[in-house]
C-alpha cells in the first residue's frame, strides 16, 4: 500500500493547559499539529462540538475535530446539523470520530442505559447511515431498530462535499469492521472490556497488527485510501527510553521491550521517535498520530521533522 504523509492531532479536553482556549488553538497551528481535537466525556472538560468551533475560529487553516464523540449522548439527527453548521462556520475544517461509548460508570452518573457492546455498536452504525444521508443534501430517510428519519433534508449542507470525513475506530473486530467498511480515518485503540474499562495488554504489537488486519479485510478494495491513527497513549521525549519504558510498562502488562515497540508509545529521543513512526508507517500503515495535551511542545520537533512527509 503507499505510504501516507504524515499528520499529528493534539487531544485537549479544556482550561488546564494553562492558556485561553483560542490562543492555545492558534498555538497548535503555529507548531505545525493538523488537528486540534476534543474528546467527548461527562466530567470536567469543555463540550466538543462548541470547543473546536471556537477553536476553528480563532485559527486558519487547523483542522479541529472530535475524538470521539460517544453516539449514544446524541441523536444523529442532531448531531449532523450541528456538525455541518460547524463545517459551514469553519470553512470546511471540520473531522468527526465518533465512537459507540465504552465509559460505564459516566452512562451510571448520567442514568443513561449501558447496553451490551453489540447493541452500542449496531446503534453506531445506524448513526453512520444517518449522518451520510444528511450530509448528502438530498431528502433522505432510513428506518432502523434505533432511528427513524422518513424524508428530512439535512441543512446546512456542509461544505465538504459528503459531509465531514469520518473517523471510526477501536480495538474490537466490530467496530473495527465498521470502520473499514465506512470510515475516511479508522483509528487502532485498546479494546473496552464489558465492565467499561479498557483492556491494558490490549497496546501490544501483535494486537495492533490483528487491528489493521481485521481493517483490511473489512475495507476490501478501498483500504488503500483508508487513513489509519493510532493515539499515543504514552507521548514523552526523554534521553534514557529503556529506563522510562522499564518505569511504566508493568501499568499496561507487557514486557518494557513490547511497551516500546507499541504503536500507542512514543517514547524516546525525538530521533528515536522519528525512527519508530517510520518503522510502524512501513509496517502498519499508520499516518495519522494523535498526542495528548501534555506532549503539546516536547513533541513539536517530531512533528516540524515529519508532518507531510
Amino acid at each position: 500500500m503507499p505510504l501516507r504523509p504524515f499528520r499529528f492531532g493534539l487531544t485537549l479536553a479544556g482550561f488546564d493547559h494553562g492558556h485561553d482556549w483560542a490562543e492555545t488553538a492558534r498555538r497548535v497551528e503555529d507548531l505545525g499539529y493538523a488537528t486540534m481535537l476534543v474528546p467527548d466525556h461527562l466530567g470536567d472538560q469543555l463540550a466538543p462540538l462548541p470547543a473546536v468551533a471556537v477553536a476553528a475560529a480563532a485559527t486558519t487553516s487547523l483542522r479541529v475535530g472530535t475524538f470521539v464523540l460517544d453516539n449514544d449522548y446524541r441523536h444523529p439527527v442532531l448531531l449532523a446539523k450541528e456538525a455541518a453548521t460547524v463545517d459551514v462556520l469553519s470553512g470546511g475544517r471540520l473531522e468527526i470520530g465518533l465512537g459507540a461509548g465504552w465509559r460505564k460508570e459516566e452512562y451510571d452518573a448520567a442514568g443513561i442505559s449501558f447496553d451490551r457492546g453489540a447493541v452500542r455498536i449496531e446503534r453506531l452504525e445506524e448513526s453512520v447511515a444517518v449522518l451520510k444521508g444528511l450530509w448528502s443534501g438530498e431528502p433522505f430517510s432510513f428506518s432502523g431498530r434505533h432511528y427513524q428519519v422518513t424524508e428530512l433534508e439535512g441543512r446546512p449542507v456542509p461544505l465538504q462535499p459528503g459531509g465531514p470525513p469520518l473517523f471510526l475506530g477501536g480495538g474490537g473486530p466490530r467496530l473495527l469492521a465498521l470502520a473499514g467498511r465506512e470510515a475516511s480515518t479508522a483509528g487502532i485503540a485498546p479494546r473496552a472490556r464489558p465492565d467499561g474499562t479498557l483492556d491494558p495488554a490490549d497496546i501490544s504489537p501483535g494486537a495492533a497488527a490483528a487491528k489493521v488486519d481485521r481493517l483490511r479485510a473489512a475495507a476490501g478494495d478501498r483500504f488503500e485510501a483508508l487513513e489509519i491513527n493510532a493515539l499515543a497513549l504514552v507521548a514523552e521525549i526523554v534521553d534514557d527510553r529503556r529506563r522510562r519504558a522499564e518505569e511504566l510498562s508493568g501499568r499496561w502488562a507487557l514486557a518494557p521491550d513490547d511497551f516500546l515497540a507499541s504503536p500507542h508509545v512514543l517514547l524516546g529521543t525525538t530521533s528515536e521517535v522519528v525512527d519508530d513512526l517510520l518503522a510502524r508507517r512501513e509496517e502498519l500503515g499508520v499516518s495519522y498520530v494523535t498526542v495528548p495535551e501534555p506532549a503539546l511542545d516536547a513533541f513539536a520537533p517530531v512533528v516540524a521533522r515529519l508532518a507531510g512527509t
